[in-house]
């Protein structure tokens, strides 16, 4: 592993420490209940103080290696001729929003003056994540690490609309947890102006939440498997749709029907760990459960979905959620050795999962590793 890789890893190290700073539990549920703590003083408190403090130092650690890289991912040179094609006013496959970014862009920078805009769009992803983490990360460093670890940050280095996208949908969960729905959906809207495939939150978080926030019956179950049964019968039905959408993923080097063995082990051991808490845990809990049943989606998505072009994007809308959830799991079980057990093993799990993880960043359709930036190269 060359030195650059270190960045990285140094990167994790520091913000999660700063983040161990951070103490937002007493803030979390007026947060996602959309209103004031009853007895809550107004203005900065000394905690508040400290809050925002590392709360801002970690976003400008992880703005600022994202906003400066350049020659960073494998699809970078692509996005630039794109920039240069979107300036020029001649046809490109992205969505309208991100087009109308880059002509307002080059119109403010100059033309092929494509640094500002990667930078500009990493301000917004990294935005929308560390949010997502002051208003739902009960447990802000383990999320933080589990983000971070699980490569969704290091990954929007690479993917550019999509990240935003997904760093959206992460956020949007504040107003589903909380029932502000017209804003959940205003929100994902203007997130498919940079990459439409996130309009499929919509019918999976609303579902979700539906399920979280109601006692199964029978025809919850009924549903659910004639689903599954939709999903292995009616695969050209589905087919069919998505190259509405995405007609030049038809028959591309993503349309592989490649299964994500990885992530099915992921979702399969959140799964095992939620069914071990659900008792303690889950039960009563409709936040968790909201990301149980996410997590569960994932699982589906990446059991059954495999004759869906680039299936893993797709399930990361939902398996995502593991950030909030597997802390949530650990930290409320019982003190004693198995809440230990569990605890070093999420840890060490995605801790080997990262090292992986920068092992294939020098792969040619990654190209993450080496890190270049405009200061220093």
């Amino acid at each position: 592993m060359e030195r650059s890789a270190l960045v990285y890893v140094f990167l994790t190290l520091v913000t999660v420490g700063l983040a161990l700073c951070v103490d937002n539990r007493k803030e979390l549920q007026p947060a996602l209940l959309g209103r004031r703590m009853y007895g809550e003083q107004a203005g900065l408190s000394r905690k508040g103080a400290r809050n925002l403090v590392a709360e801002f130092a970690i976003y400008a650690l992880l703005t600022g290696v994202a906003a400066c890289r350049i020659a960073v991912g494998n699809d970078y040179w692509v996005y630039r001729d794109n920039f240069k094609l979107i300036a020029q006013d001649r046809h490109v496959s992205s969505e309208s929003g991100f087009n109308l970014i880059v002509r307002c862009m080059v119109e403010l920078f100059g033309y092929d003056n494509y640094l500002p805009i990667f930078a500009l769009f990493s301000i917004v992803t990294v935005f929308f994540f560390v949010a997502a983490l002051h208003y739902m990360g009960e447990h802000y460093a383990f999320s933080l690490f589990l983000l971070l670890t699980g490569g969704y940050y290091f990954h929007s280095l690479n993917s550019v609309r999509y990240y935003l996208a997904l760093a959206i949908a992460l956020f949007s969960m504040k107003y589903v947890l909380s029932a502000q729905y017209g804003k959940f959906v205003l929100l994902i809207v203007a997130g498919a102006l940079f990459h439409k495939s996130v309009l499929l939150v919509i019918p999976v978080y609303l579902t979700a939440r539906f399920l979280a926030s109601v006692k199964l019956k029978v025809w919850h179950y009924v549903v659910g498997v004639l689903f599954l049964l939709s999903l292995v019968f009616g695969q050209e039905f589905y087919r069919a749709v998505i190259f509405k959408f995405y007609p030049y993923y038809e028959g591309s080097v993503f349309d592989n029907g490649q299964v994500s063995y990885v992530n099915i082990g992921k979702c399969l051991a959140t799964l095992l760990l939620s069914l071990i808490c659900y008792r303690k845990v889950l039960k009563d809990n409709q936040v968790y459960k909201f990301y149980f049943y996410l997590n569960l989606f994932g699982l589906v998505a990446y059991c059954c979905g495999s004759f869906i072009p680039e299936v893993s994007r797709i399930g990361y809308y939902m398996i995502i959620s593991q950030v909030f959830l597997l802390p949530g799991l650990v930290k409320n079980m019982e003190k004693g050795w198995f809440r230990k057990l569990c605890t070093i093993g999420v840890i060490g799990a995605f801790s080997l999962y990262f090292v992986m993880l920068l092992r294939d960043m020098y792969a040619v359709d990654v190209r993450l590793l080496p890190y270049l930036n405009w200061i220093f190269n």
